[in-house]
């Protein structure tokens, strides 16, 4: 039994987005394929095709940006089939090259919103953990070689969640695939951690310490961390975070933290508890912080 962590990041270049976050998707190896057949059957449901397949990658900066709301906002809600027609109709136009009409536009607004809730609502009931490593953008940062602490994070709540499952199942870490030398520097990373410091060494009874590439297109449950990511940056207020949300995502925000997992800890003879969403204020370890202080 294995359990697969599909990880991708959002606002990691420092642009406009208020966090920096590295996000995880928990999937059971049982329950891999049903959620993916069900993801692509959502498409469907609310485009009238795999849009995924051809004209568009399921990435949250585009189904998710502000213009969407502000087009879905165009004219009222729409119902299902109607909806589902007038996007299929912009679609077409847009491979011919003729102008869509407004209401066809605020349909696809309508339906990227609906289409993320009810990928959210998928997850919940495939029982789908999300885990995320929260940075805000202005945190100080590191230059060591080690393993940078919103992985070291992000693995050790993967851990602490595998750690309280029966059966003593593996963790199986796939990333969305970076440029090649930072492919390599991450791998090298990972491998020092788990292999070389006494908390990974035995995190790596858990997590498998060499990870998975792929393609984000080619691969659904990336695109799922994608989404995760996203909603976290923009929309996810938890702990710490003291940036401004966006408020139209406040319902999608609810749905992530609702997937979040709790673990229960130990110290000193006394529980104590640890939720999947690590937020972090420096980057930098100990002695670099003490250094520059």
């Amino acid at each position: 039994m294995a359990w697969f962590l599909f990880i991708d990041e959002s606002g990691q270049d420092r642009g406009a987005s208020p966090y920096e976050v590295l996000a995880g998707v928990a999937v059971e190896d049982r329950t891999v394929w049903n959620l993916i057949i069900d993801v692509h059957d959502t498409e469907i449901e609310f485009f009238g095709q795999r849009i995924s397949e051809n004209e568009l990658e399921l990435k949250a900066k585009k189904l998710l940006k502000s213009k969407t709301f502000r087009l879905a906002a165009g004219v009222p809600p729409l119902d299902a089939a109607r909806r589902t027609e007038l996007v299929q109709s912009l679609l077409q136009k847009g491979r011919t090259g003729v102008p869509a009409t407004r209401e066809e536009l605020s349909a696809l607004g309508q339906a990227k919103i609906a289409f993320v809730e009810k990928l959210l609502e998928t997850c919940a009931r495939h029982d789908v953990r999300a885990f995320a490593s929260i940075v805000d953008k202005d945190a100080p940062g590191t230059t060591g070689d080690f393993l940078r602490k919103d992985y070291a994070y992000l693995f050790e709540r993967f851990f602490y969640f595998l750690d309280e499952r029966p059966y003593a199942p593996r963790g199986i870490v796939v990333f969305d695939e970076l440029e090649r030398s930072q492919c390599h520097l991450l791998v090298n990373q990972m491998r020092l951690y788990f292999l070389e410091t006494a908390t990974g060494r035995r995190r790596a009874g858990r997590v498998i310490p060499e990870p998975f590439f792929v393609h984000s297109d080619l691969t659904t449950l990336i695109q799922l961390a994608d989404l995760l990511a996203y909603v976290v940056s923009w929309g996810v207020r938890v702990g710490p975070m003291t940036r401004p949300a966006r408020p139209e995502l406040a319902t999608l925000a609810q749905a992530a933290c609702d997937l979040r997992y709790r673990a229960t800890r130990e110290r000193d003879g006394q529980p104590f508890y640890v939720w999947s969403f690590a937020v972090i204020d420096d980057l930098r370890p100990r002695d670099e912080r003490e250094d520059n202080d």
